[in-house]
Formats: structure tokens, C-alpha cells, sequence
């Protein structure tokens, strides 16, 4: 006996309708964050509606994984759209970036089924926040990291970072204005890597509240610092209170990585990024 077609499978294969996800890079720094808003405010989601609806010849609407911020960017941003129209998935991606601004890029496209949601059937995220440290700020990428002019200490800053792995009500580091039902989260890795100059946090989470690893990052630069010992960690995440947890570190280093899916969804990979420290580890054990 088949087995039986989902209802939604079945309504948008007998109205013609494709979903299609597409893989989606961006430095953030000219945008008000991903998300559309009012006419005239630069956004990722408008500028890539817009190239896509060109490619189609008929309005796009997309659904990203992870909302970003105003100047954050992303190397494995994903995103689903439906479609009645037939294109190659290469007309997705060559007619995509053909369309948008340099600063945002589509890198792959597949046709997925019904079930697949770009945001809820995610099960984990993944950010990297990225730290130039050096007395001097430098001219080149200097809306793509974070420069701290403080000598920072990175074996106290690992110290700190192993307090915030496991699962915490992390209202210390939620933004005043997080709309998240629930301020616990699981912290499956928190590495903080030396390359060079740069200094990366690199956090897995299943879900992430708002400005959350801006917030860890701020923490963590100020540990580094010498400003408080890592034992501090500790403290801000018991008093579940944002005004213990410190100043909120800058956009321009925040970098959404990736975002993962069941197995059955056999999404294209692609290295992490950004892609100027694209010899880091990929994963942790």
C-alpha cells in the first residue's frame, strides 16, 4: 500500500505549486536587518523579494530561518519560497544574484516538500561573532568584525565561555525587547577560537533569544579584558536579570553560520563562514 500524501503536499501538487529553498549569504552593514519593513528602509528580505520576483516575473515572498539584525550578516542564512512558476534551480540562483545588490548572494536552491519550513523545522543555529583585537582599528573589514583595542585574555574568555554550555533560562542574556516565549535554551557548544588577530565565538544553540550571543560576546570581551573574572559568568546567569549581564558587543562582528534540519531535508552544505576565516575548524566534537 503507498503511503498516504500530507494534505498540504497534496493541495500545492494539484495547484502547481513548487517549494523552493534557497541558500542565502549577506554582509548586513547597509541593511535595517533581514526582515522587510516601510518603504524606502533598506532590508535583506526586500532586496532578495525583489531580485527573485524578477526572476519569476511574478511577486516572491520568502521565510528565512533567523531573523538578523541591523548590521548583522550571514553565510548560511536559508530561506523557502512557493512557486507556481518552473525555473532551473540554477534560474534561482544565476537569476538571483544577477538581480541583487554585491553585498547579498543567493549560493544554492532545491525543490523541497510541502512539510519543509525554513524556520520551524530548524532544530539548531549556529553564529560566530568575530573580534579584531588590536590597539589599532583596522581599515579593511571594518563593518564585517568587531574591534576591540584591549589585549584580551582568550584562555579566561574559554574559562567564562564553559559556564553558558547546557541548558539555562538566559534572561540575563535576552534583549529587554525579546519577544521569545521562553528564555531557556540549550547551549550545545560554546568555543572561543585564536586565529591570528581574531578572536571568534563560536555558539551552537537550538535557539537563540534576541541579541543573545551580542550579549555573550559582550561578557566574554569584558573577562578578556581583565574587567571581571570568569567566575562572573556565573553570576549574571543567576541573577536573570539583563541589567547584570553588561554591555551589548557590536552587530558588525554577528555572523548566522548555519542552520540545521532533519536528515530527510538533505540541504546543500557549504563551509562555514565568514569566508576570510574559512580555515577554522567546521565542527566540534
Amino acid at each position: 500500500m503507498s503511503p498516504a500524501i500530507p494534505p498540504a503536499a497534496a493541495e500545492m501538487a494539484a495547484a502547481g505549486v513548487s517549494r523552493i529553498a534557497l541558500g542565502i549569504e549577506y554582509k548586513g552593514a547597509r541593511y535595517r536587518g533581514w526582515q522587510r519593513q516601510e518603504a524606502g528602509v533598506p532590508s535583506v528580505q526586500a532586496a532578495l523579494e525583489k531580485a527573485l520576483a524578477q526572476v519569476a516575473a511574478e511577486p516572491v515572498g520568502v521565510i528565512c530561518a533567523g531573523r538578523t539584525d541591523a548590521g548583522v550578516h550571514a553565510s548560511g542564512q536559508v530561506v523557502h519560497f512557493d512557486t507556481r512558476v518552473e525555473r532551473p534551480l540554477k534560474a534561482w540562483v544565476m537569476g538571483g544574484n544577477a538581480n541583487l545588490p554585491a553585498d547579498i548572494s543567493v549560493t544554492w536552491a532545491k525543490v523541497m516538500p510541502a512539510d519543509f519550513h525554513a524556520r520551524f523545522k530548524a532544530f539548531a543555529r549556529r553564529y560566530r561573532y568575530v573580534i579584531y583585537n588590536d590597539p589599532i582599528r583596522p581599515a579593511h573589514l571594518a563593518e564585517e568584525v568587531t574591534w576591540n583595542h584591549r589585549p584580551l585574555d582568550v584562555t579566561r574568555m574559554r574559562e567564562a565561555a564553559r559556564l553558558l554550555v547546557g541548558t539555562h533560562d538566559f534572561t540575563s542574556f535576552r534583549a529587554v525587547q525579546c519577544q521569545a516565549k521562553s528564555p531557556v535554551k540549550t547551549v550545545h557548544h560554546l568555543e572561543v577560537i585564536e586565529h591570528g588577530r581574531f578572536i571568534v565565538i563560536d555558539v551552537r544553540a537550538n535557539a537563540f533569544l534576541h541579541h543573545m550571543v551580542r550579549n555573550f560576546a559582550g561578557v566574554l570581551m569584558t573577562i578578556g579584558a581583565g574587567e571581571r573574572d570568569p567566575a562572573w559568568v556565573g553570576e549574571v546567569l543567576a541573577a536573570r536579570d539583563r541589567r547584570a549581564g553588561g554591555v551589548t558587543a557590536h552587530p558588525y562582528g554577528l555572523y548566522l553560520v548555519q542552520v540545521e534540519y532533519p536528515q530527510e531535508f538533505d540541504l546543500p552544505q557549504r563551509y562555514l563562514g565568514p569566508h576570510f576565516l574559512s580555515a577554522l575548524p567546521q565542527s566540534f566534537g
